[in-house]
């Protein structure tokens, strides 16, 4: 009884502290039409203290996206395009010579910013693509001898184009590990691209107004973190993980010569980090099943590697993961 009480108390504290949601997805809709998914995906990433990959043909509003956030946070934001001649000094930040101190200086890189966005990461070259993961696991950069934090909150997307495949360096399988969501983003509807010629044929823009700090995002995350989930929720995302790895034993075996290699533990904290901001963000105080279900491709479809079996056959990730929800009994 006792519990249920505490989860009574737990939901109304969640209630009242997530009443910011409906407020900055509102200022969020003002400017980016459609795109439900991505302004969720952020918020999500956001709340979770964890970095997104973005996937889709250029022109889908990633951008605007995360610079509008950024207003709405009133957060510092800078915009790096990576290209196949890009060092990771242009990325982090080098020591310059001053003449006038007679002595070697630090300029810090856009790195050092709340929210970057990594515009075509798979443009750069891997020492590029290695200095930026690092800084967001690590969350802090070293340059000369000296290492150097990064601000909170921060906020990595990076976004690839699915077109064009000449010249890009795609990201390690290892890597691509450190992003805890990868949305995959399409054309919007019909209406919702009339409404976009609308928005950028009138006299003035939409604005989203700065309605948040820096600070509140901070106490958010820890009010996130208190959000209940049961026992049963974490075995459960357990057992999808570990369907994964081990698909024969959940009644899956034709995808055991399938998967090269199943999702990691990264893969589990990830999942329950992400259903307890869902849950957040529909005002929830504890972890329902659905929550787990609706983030699962999100955060699974990059972490599963296809064997060339999957690809002859052409089985993709997404697939599997369907039907593992499908199989792993739901608590």
């Amino acid at each position: 009884m006792e519990q249920s009480v505490d989860i009574k108390a737990i939901n109304e504290r969640i209630k009242e502290e997530s009443s910011f949601v409906d407020l900055l997805t509102m200022e969020m809709n003002k400017v980016i039409v459609g795109q439900k998914h991505l302004v969720e995906g952020l918020l999500i990433g956001l709340l979770s203290d964890g970095h997104i990959l973005l996937e889709g043909v250029p022109g889908l509003a990633k951008t605007l996206a995360i610079n509008t956030l950024a207003t709405i946070v009133d957060a510092k934001f800078s915009r790096i395009q990576f290209t196949p001649d890009l060092l990771p000094a242009d990325l982090l930040g080098t020591m310059i010579y001053s003449q006038k101190k007679e002595e070697f200086i630090v300029k810090q890189g856009p790195i050092f910013t709340n929210f970057v966005l990594a515009d075509e990461i798979n443009r750069a070259p891997a020492k590029v693509q290695s200095a930026l993961l690092e800084a967001m696991q690590e969350r802090q950069v070293t340059i000369g001898e000296t290492t150097y934090p990064l601000e909170e909150p921060f906020l990595v997307m990076a976004t690839q184009n699915p077109v064009e495949q000449e010249g890009t360096y795609p990201l390690p399988e290892a890597q691509v590990d450190r992003f805890m969501l990868k949305l995959v983003l399409d054309y919007p509807k019909k209406d919702e691209e009339q409404m976009i010629i609308r928005h950028n044929l009138a006299k003035t823009f939409p604005k989203a107004s700065c309605i948040l700090k820096p600070e509140d995002i901070i106490r958010a995350r820890q009010v996130v973190k208190d959000v209940y989930m049961d026992e049963k929720i974490e075995k459960y995302i357990v057992d999808i993980t570990f369907a994964t790895r081990y698909p024969e034993q959940y009644g899956l075996e034709k995808f055991k010569d399938m998967i090269s290699f199943g999702a990691s533990p990264r893969a589990s904290i990830s999942l329950s980090m992400a259903s307890k901001a869902f849950a957040f963000i529909k005002r929830r105080g504890y972890v329902i099943p659905e929550d787990v279900r609706a983030i699962c491709h999100d955060v699974l479809r990059h972490r599963i590697g296809l064997s060339y079996e999957a690809e002859a056959n052409n089985v993709t990730s997404e697939e599997i993961i369907s039907e593992i929800l499908n199989q792993v009994e739901v608590p």
